[in-house]
Parts: structure tokens; sequence; C-alpha cells
């Protein structure tokens, strides 16, 4: 190698080892702690109510209202509704909101049904399909309920409330009992007065 080649070498030696020591020499980025992602919290699904023991009615019913006794009810059938336009063919069991409500007879979910005039709804069928229990005005639905699913009798099946047209300050379950026909649907059927039934032989 000449002299000449020899002094480029060097000087190429010296300019790499600068770079080297610049680039050690060079701030490094500070290491962050590695945070796994905030994970969304589980809401827990709070039961309804425990409710006491279902009150047993006449004609082979529950009280549909956890706590009520028969002498708490009163006769609304045939009250004017809507100023008077229809008439009230059911029975309205006042009660707290949130107080459970019981399946009156054991039966299968046919319709959960958003009414504008009943809120929130349930319609159960029977065994005996000629029969079918109405419950309206719900506050809420226990939770898992869902159409096609059978229900005991006395079986927590929602809450009462004030859903639909009913006054805010007045929550209470609208109970109705309809006697079907071969092949009518959950909409159908002839309504009977519950309260006569639920209070049969009863003094309470």
């Amino acid at each position: 190698m000449t002299r000449v080649g020899r002094w480029m070498l060097l000087g190429f030696l010296i300019v790499i080892g600068g770079f080297a020591f610049l680039v050690n020499r060079a701030p490094r980025p500070i290491a962050q702690p590695v945070v796994p992602p905030t994970a969304v919290p589980a809401v827990p699904v709070t039961p309804a109510a425990a409710a006491p023991a279902p009150v047993a009615a006449g004609g082979g019913l529950v009280i549909p209202v956890a706590g009520i006794q028969p002498g708490q009810l009163v006769d609304t059938w045939g009250q004017a509704r809507a100023e008077g336009a229809r008439e009230h063919h059911a029975i309205d069991i006042m009660a707290p909101r949130g107080t459970p409500v019981l399946a009156a007879a054991a039966g299968t979910i046919e319709k959960l049904f958003e009414s504008k005039d009943g809120g929130h709804t349930i319609y159960i069928r029977r065994a005996d399909p000629a029969w079918i229990d109405y419950y309206a005005h719900l506050d809420s639905y226990v939770p898992d309920l869902r159409e096609g699913i059978t229900v005991r009798q006395g079986q927590p099946i929602g809450t009462v409330g004030s859903t639909g047209d009913a006054n805010p300050e007045a929550p209470h379950l609208h109970y109705e009992i309809k006697r079907m026909a071969a092949g009518e649907g959950w909409w159908q059927g002839e309504n009977i007065n519950p309260y006569p039934i639920l209070t049969a032989g009863r003094s309470q």
C-alpha cells in the first residue's frame, strides 16, 4: 500500500470511529412500563328481591305480587279508564316499585311485549292452554326471562312498576286472566275478573 493509501485508510477509520462514538453518546429513550389495557369492570346483575313465600289464592292460583294478602286486594274490574273510553278488565294490585311479581300459575312464557298502554308486559299460557295470565306495567323482568321458557307457580318473573300509561306515583301490577278459545293467539281471549278467583274462600 502506498503512503497516500495508508493516510486515506487512517482517515476513513477516524471518521468511522467518530461516528460510532457519537452514536453511543446519543441519549437513549427511557423505557416505558408496559401498562395492560384497562379492563371493563363487570357489572353484576342484581337479582330480583327475595320474595316471601307465595300466598295461595282461590282457583288454584297464588297472588301474583309478593307479600300481598287476599284482604289487601281491591276489585277494580269494570272501572272507567282513558277518561271513560274503556272499561278496566283486570285487577290492579298496588305495591311498592320493585316488589317481586310472581307467576300466578305455572306455564310457558308465550310473549314478552312492549305495549304503549301496558309498558313491559308478560303473557304466560298455562299448562291448560285454554288460559293465559297477563302481567302489565312491570318495572323490569327478571334476568334471563325469555319467550318459550316454562315457569313454575310462584316463581318471580318481574317487578312491580308503572311503565306504559300507569301513574308513576302509583306503581302496581295490572293482572288479567284470559280464557282462550282453540287457536286464539296471546292478544286474543275473553277477559275474566281475577278478583273473585284470587279471594275465593279467603277471609284475610
